[in-house]
């Protein structure tokens, strides 16, 4: 087996979205090559409700997948299409976007006014830019979750693992999305196939992930200055490279973070706001068609 080292560590940086929506976000609108199939992943977490009540009002979307993940709060989303829902805690919406929709996503607080939540963007290959709209709407209760015998729990959103398979389908990536819990000071062997980019987030408590010819406590340079580039705690974002094991050990507090992986797409991309294409000309048709009022197809 070949464990793969860490490329990199990203701290999330705070960002404005929507109508004034304070989140941070970990990678994203640059050059995302190393990231392949995803675009960007944002962490929606805030206490303040007016840091993001005023959420995200009608915008357009094509050429992508978003996937929406609530862990506390809720959010009540809407599109052209007349689609209406709401999605809680523990709750996941995997929206193909494909030749265009309008929607738009509104945050509400918990009783003690606390949300929470991530979303990622995933790319479509070409041939699926103007496909079909689609949504996957999926409660909280249909995610399988495994614990392992030392108390390691993971949710599986999408994808297949440890004999489990998430109820999100039928994405062009072929994705494996996870929400992985290891308890204080356990050491955890985790597979990921070697033809796939992927990253793990961490949201709570501390850990390492290292490559095991890497000595404990090496120091290396982090994104936005000196740091332990292995010991990562809340809203790091990990970028492994090849090999087909992460191997995490968890801190004194534990430690929960998302796994992701995908097969990447390796095409061009135009990507301006909420629409990525794979040319300049599509792309300006595309808001051609906005401004048009004929998106919508």
């Amino acid at each position: 087996m070949s464990i793969r080292p860490v490329k990199q560590v990203l701290q999330a940086r705070p960002t404005l979205e929507g109508a004034g929506v304070k989140l941070q976000r970990a990678f994203g609108f640059g050059n995302t090559t190393e990231f392949d199939p995803f675009l960007l992943f944002d962490d929606f977490r805030n206490e303040n409700p007016a840091d993001y009540l005023a959420g995200f009002p009608w915008h357009p979307h094509r050429g992508i997948e978003t996937i929406t993940y609530v862990l506390a709060g809720s959010v009540d989303h809407g599109d052209s299409l007349g689609n209406r829902g709401s999605l809680g805690a523990g709750d996941v919406q995997w929206m193909t976007a494909g030749s265009g929709i309008l929607h738009q996503e509104m945050p509400k607080g918990d009783p003690h006014g606390r949300m929470h939540g991530f979303q990622l963007w995933a790319n479509l290959p070409s041939p699926l830019k103007m496909t079909k709209p689609r949504y996957q709407d999926v409660s909280a209760t249909d995610i399988p979750e495994i614990a392992d015998d030392d108390g390691t729990r993971v949710r599986v959103i999408c994808g297949d693992f440890w004999g489990k398979t998430g109820p999100v389908e039928g994405v062009a990536a072929d994705p494996r999305y996870l929400d992985i819990s290891v308890p204080p000071g356990r050491r955890k062997r985790l597979a990921v196939e070697t033809s796939r980019h992927a990253f793990a987030y961490v949201f709570a408590g501390s850990g390492t992930f290292r490559d095991a010819s890497e000595p404990r406590g090496v120091l290396t340079e982090q994104i936005g200055g000196p740091a332990p580039v292995n010991e990562t705690g809340n809203r790091s974002l990990v970028l492994f490279d090849a090999g087909d094991e992460v191997v995490v050990q968890a801190g004194d507090e534990g430690i929960r973070f998302l796994l992701v992986s995908g097969q990447p797409i390796e095409e061009p991309v135009a990507w301006y706001g909420p629409i990525v294409m794979n040319t300049q000309a599509e792309l300006r048709e595309a808001f051609a068609e906005l401004r048009a009022g004929n998106f919508i197809k």
